[in-house]
């Protein structure tokens, strides 16, 4: 091969990677931004500035002391020892076909997917399914054992709530898997865009901007709320909202937190409510790096009693490895800060059945047969 041909052979392989790469980030999956009359309501939205979405208290960076590059160099180069499980995730799988429609219970499937059932309604929150909480196959690997379901294990759902697009909430195959069982779905501005492209009937979609009411019939209701977080699937940031959510039936009250850091809305969410039966709050993928858009074990106990929860479990944990801690660590962190606090703490295994009465004292902490 002469040079003439070897300069032709390397573009012609360099153009098709470009080609391929260009391809796969316009994919489905990826999504598309907001247009149209979406983008006149989220350019109308409070929250909208400047050309892009911001918490009630802006964040200058969602990395603290470091850049993105640093961080992503930081995760890849580390030692992970204790970051990943040694063995598979200890866990259970829930029938969830032969649960009462009458029962008030609540299936957590790891990180921050969970199967609640209030007042008759049948609820799925971000759910992922998916064996990597990314869009190529090498990164953010579940961990062993952790993948418990599938969404043939899920019955019709009455709502699915999508709290924001980040890849290990938003999973392209797990929603087209389970679009045929969705009856509405509740997500903040701009998250509609990735169901009408992925051609789900947009009628079932209520997508709305932070406080914000969606009346589901039945006394059954889905506040839509502020969190500090971020969004965006790949380099395009927060161009869509995030959210936490409010559940209220005549019976009782669920606070979703969803992603995001610390901030005074807390106080003021358990103030306009008067409490919750059930707070599910985030606790994982957190570090000082983080701290503006995730909260830290102190602050998941303190936002819980800021809520004015009567019993709280915790997500975003024990399934994905997207921060440096110990895999373990929001567990037993947030157990031992939760002594003497006005809340119980509930901490089954994934996939474990939990009645809405159930005691802390009906479980065990799990993780410390895995350590």
């Amino acid at each position: 091969m002469n040079r003439r041909e070897f300069l032709i052979g390397s573009a012609a392989v360099v153009g098709a990677l470009a080609a391929g790469g260009y391809g796969f980030v316009h994919s489905d999956r990826f999504g598309r931004l907001p247009t149209g009359e979406r983008l006149r309501r989220i350019q109308a939205s409070p929250h909208y500035i400047n050309g892009r979405f911001e918490c009630l208290h802006p964040v200058k960076s969602i990395l603290k002391d470091e850049s993105q590059a640093e961080a992503i160099y930081k995760m890849i180069t580390a030692d992970r020892t204790g970051w990943v499980p040694e063995q598979p995730m200890l866990a259970e799988k829930t029938d969830l076909f032969a649960l009462r429609p009458d029962e008030d219970c609540v299936v957590w499937m790891g990180h921050s997917t969970f199967y609640l059932q209030l007042a008759g309604k049948r609820i799925l929150i971000d759910p992922v399914f998916s064996d990597y909480g990314a869009p190529v196959f090498f990164i953010n690997k579940a961990f062993a054992g952790s993948n418990v379901y599938q969404a043939e294990d899920i019955p019709e759902l009455d709502v699915l709530l999508m709290s924001h697009d980040h890849w290990d909430h938003l999973d392209y195959p797990t929603v087209m898997a389970l679009k045929p069982k969705v009856k509405s779905i509740v997500c903040p501005l701009g998250v509609g865009e990735y169901f009408e492209q992925w051609g789900f009937d947009m009628t079932l979609v209520h997508e709305e901007d932070w406080d914000t009411d969606v009346d589901l019939g039945d006394g059954f209701h889905v506040h839509v709320l502020p969190s500090q977080h971020f969004s965006g699937r790949f380099l395009d940031q927060n161009q869509t909202e995030w959210c936490s959510f409010a559940l209220t039936s005549p019976t009782r009250q669920v606070y979703l937190s969803c992603d995001g850091g610390y901030g005074d809305h807390f106080t003021a969410i358990g103030e306009q409510f008067g409490g919750f039966d059930l707070a599910i709050m985030e606790n994982g993928q957190y570090n000082e790096q983080w701290h503006p858009i995730h909260l830290l074990p102190p602050e998941t106990v303190q936002a819980a009693v800021d809520v004015g929860a009567k019993k709280v479990m915790l997500a975003h944990n024990s399934k994905f490895c997207l921060a440096r801690h110990k895999w373990e660590a929001p567990m037993a962190d947030v157990r031992e800060l939760s002594a003497g606090k006005p809340y119980e703490l509930l901490t089954p295994k994934i996939g474990q059945y939990v009645n809405l009465d159930a005691k802390a004292a009906d479980f065990e902490p799990w993780w410390e047969q895995m350590v």
